[in-house]
């Protein structure tokens, strides 16, 4: 009996030292947004929709029709990137997370995908986002916000920026458990238009 009570206790305290370690590496890693591309909104590509670097609604019929049916779907991928600047590797077997823009919820999912954080690299991961977004954009003052921030220009004064928020919250498994990061890691990116070009 007391020798399978040490085996308990050691297996204990080794998972409780593998969780920190995984942790460890995962706080002192550099998250950031690195891109933005197919921005697909109502159907429409984000980039059809500009005409001599001005926005063009006319070219969105799908958006009105989209407003009215209180359905406006937004496709996009967002290429994250994640720096392990450590000298201990780590995985992560899924994230979920929350994309808002200027504090207003856009986006939720998960990226159920297992990703090697080697020691000293860098990993791109792209996060497939797909979301009903009627209620952020019904919202006129928001609306409109964001018909300037699309209109701004490729150079000059009339480029726009807005303020772009991920939340991300890593699980990696340590034997056959899923172990959650304990909060969320959130990464703040200041997006210009020219995104959009």
């Amino acid at each position: 009996m007391k020798k399978y009570l040490l085996i308990y206790i050691i297996t204990f305290l080794a998972s409780g030292c593998g969780i920190s370690r995984k942790i460890d590496v995962l706080e002192k890693c550099t998250y950031n947004i690195k891109s933005a591309d197919n921005i697909f909104l109502a159907g429409k590509d984000m980039t059809a929709l500009f005409k001599n670097r001005t926005f063009d609604l006319s070219s969105a019929p799908g958006l009105a029709l989209a407003m009215l049916r209180k359905n406006i779907p937004l496709k996009a991928n967002v290429n994250l990137s994640i720096y392990n600047p450590t000298s201990k590797s780590t995985v992560i077997n899924q994230f979920d997370y929350i994309i808002l823009v200027k504090g207003q919820e856009i986006a939720t999912g998960m990226v159920d995908e297992k990703i090697n954080l080697e020691a000293g690299a860098t990993n791109i991961i792209p996060v497939q986002i797909s979301s009903n977004i009627y209620s952020f954009l019904s919202n006129g003052e928001t609306m409109e916000e964001l018909l300037d921030f699309m209109s701004g220009a490729k150079s000059g004064p009339k480029e726009k920026k807005s303020m772009v928020t991920i939340k991300i919250r890593p699980s990696f498994m340590l034997g056959k458990e899923l172990i959650k990061y304990p909060s969320y890691i959130i990464i703040n990116k200041e997006i210009s238009s020219r995104i959009l070009y």
